[in-house]
């Protein structure tokens, strides 16, 4: 029996639109499911886009106020994709009203609010989800797939990192990313998290960590409501401080005794999106840029012939056939997002726990308050399991002093 689930989506910039496709495209994606979506209500505090919502998108109604739409009794699931600082508030209320929500990463602009969403679901019993949307890529499932069958041997070595261009430019507006208030900290909040966290999936739990981070552009041109950070400004706009990180670097212990370095940064030229991994074992290599999503490198040591093989996406890896058939035609980033929502929203209809989901997005937050310890400390930190008994100690107070560093 299909089940229907009213759906909201608070913030309608990027993510929401995003998402919002995602819920029109299901049903012709993945016509045998366990759920109908339907667009019920979008909040939204740019009015500009609340014709948007309702015109293009065909939700039932579209307000500027968040609690209304959350209260809806048609609504069963919410999806919250305004700005980080925001996200608290917003699922927490979603919870109490025993909604389920879904939400974009990583769930609280600091570890600590990450924790209080992570409580409030788990008493409210909500089907939770969080947008790490890489971790949907068929070639990284089939990576993940390699990995469990013992293909590439024990693991020894492990290398994670976002680069983009997003922030490059000085002149880019002075967005909520660039800000505490609005974003908490900088890529450990954002980018690095994706990083981390498709890490953790594949190749297990991290036990410590040593790291730094640095801010490179210090001031950009003020924005006005709802710009995007792929927004310009001009020579002589004035501008305000940018208070959160655009740096960090760390080396990691995985639990099953392999190292690791990550790197993200918002700011470096050159890559435009490399979400990649590299991944070494005894027995071979992987390796996986979301810049060339459809492609993985395969290194087998037992294969006739030495070298990387190019592995493309096809209808034989997960998920792949609901959009394209054949081989090496290719998906895009939405198509992430597609998989990733219906798999959420198959979690939902049938009332069972969803990956990944706030448990995730706490793991997460678990290494990146050792890493803002590490920086703070210049020192290795273990990574303690975070909850609402020793968030407060475990997470350095003063987080803007951290770039003065």
């Amino acid at each position: 029996m299909t089940r229907q689930l009213g759906i909201a989506v608070v913030g309608f910039g990027w993510m929401g639109q995003a998402h919002s496709r995602s819920m029109m495209r299901i049903p012709s994606l993945f016509p045998e499911r366990s759920y109908a979506p339907k667009l019920v209500v979008c909040a939204e505090s740019v009015h500009e886009r609340h014709q948007l919502a309702t015109g293009g998108f065909g939700f039932a109604e579209s307000t500027a106020d968040w609690r209304a739409a959350v209260d809806r009794p048609d609504v069963d699931v919410v999806y919250v994709t305004a700005p980080n600082m925001l996200h608290e508030e917003i699922v927490t209320a979603a919870a109490a009203l025993g909604k389920h929500v879904f939400c974009e990463k990583p769930v609280g602009g600091t570890p600590a609010q990450t924790v209080r969403c992570w409580d409030a679901c788990n008493t409210a019993g909500s089907v939770t989800g969080v947008g790490y949307n890489y971790r949907f890529a068929p070639l990284v499932q089939h990576a993940k797939g390699l990995i469990e069958r013992g293909d590439l041997g024990t693991i020894t070595n492990y290398r994670g990192r976002f680069f983009s261009m997003f922030g490059a430019d000085p002149l880019g507006l002075l967005s909520w990313r660039f800000e505490l208030d609005s974003a908490g900290h900088g890529v450990t909040s954002d980018i690095l998290s994706h990083a981390i966290d498709l890490a953790m999936m594949l190749n297990g739990p991290i036990t410590s960590v040593v790291g730094s981070g640095a801010g490179f552009i210090t001031q950009r041109p003020v924005a006005g409501a709802g710009a995007s950070h792929y927004a310009r400004g001009a020579q002589g706009d004035p501008t305000g401080p940018v208070t959160n990180e655009d740096y960090f670097g760390a080396l990691v212990m995985f639990a099953n005794g392999s190292r690791g370095t990550f790197e993200a940064s918002r700011t470096i030229v050159g890559p435009e999106s490399q979400m990649a991994f590299d991944v070494y074992g005894t027995g071979g290599a992987v390796n996986w840029n979301f810049e060339t999503m459809n492609e993985l490198g395969v290194y087998l040591a037992d294969a006739p012939e030495r070298g990387y093989t190019t592995v493309r996406a096809g209808e034989r890896h997960p998920n792949n056939a609901a959009f394209v058939p054949g081989d090496a035609n290719a998906l895009g980033f939405e198509d992430l997002l597609a998989i990733e929502d219906h798999e959420y929203l198959t979690a939902v209809s049938q009332g069972r726990p969803h990956s990944a989901g706030f448990d995730e997005a706490v793991a997460y937050v678990s290494v990146q308050a050792a890493l803002l310890r590490s920086w703070s400390s210049g020192s290795w930190e273990e990574v303690i399991p975070l909850d609402s008994t020793n968030v407060a100690s475990l997470v350095p107070a003063d987080a803007a002093a951290l770039l003065q560093r």
